[in-house]
């Protein structure tokens, strides 16, 4: 994939971990899963999002986090994914940690023909995101062949 700004420069995984993290803040201030904020983002938004990560990742998060609930017309749930058993899970992962995870199961079960906007739908539509997402288990912070692997086969 090619950017909007910059047509020498490829879409990276910086990119792509940019784009899950901004979806991870975007359904934590919501209460919403991942999966409804993906899906209220058309395609065709979700391309140029990502085109334009290079010069969005250096925005205030917040801003970034304002713009796309106000442009994809976001409203809140009722999801609170940091409401744990805080015995079972001391310290709730980062927006960006969690990016992070998303990133790399992307990358690690990306199809031949698939690009980085298809993987996202792929992935965030997974029945697995609703384990990886409870942080009363062990999976989010898993390896990550191990939850590439849960993935293909899948479950943990």
């Amino acid at each position: 994939m090619k950017p909007i700004y910059w047509q020498d420069e490829l879409i990276t995984q910086n990119d792509l971990k940019f784009m899950c993290y901004m979806i991870e803040r975007v359904a934590r201030k919501l209460h919403r899963h991942n999966d409804e904020v993906i899906d209220a983002i058309p395609k065709e938004e979700l391309y140029r999002l990502i085109r334009a990560a290079a010069v969005l990742h250096c925005m205030n998060p917040e801003q970034v986090e304002a713009n796309w609930i106000e442009d994809y017309h976001l409203t809140p749930g009722d999801f609170d994914i940091t409401e744990v058993d805080s015995r079972l899970c001391e310290t709730i992962p980062t927006a960006l940690q969690m990016g992070k995870v998303y990133m790399r199961l992307i990358c690690d079960t990306i199809g031949e023909n698939e690009d980085y906007v298809e993987g996202m739908m792929r992935v965030y539509r997974h029945e697995i995101c609703k384990t990886i997402d409870n942080y009363n288990c062990s999976a989010y912070y898993e390896p990550s062949y191990y939850i590439a692997r849960a993935y293909n086969e899948g479950g943990f």
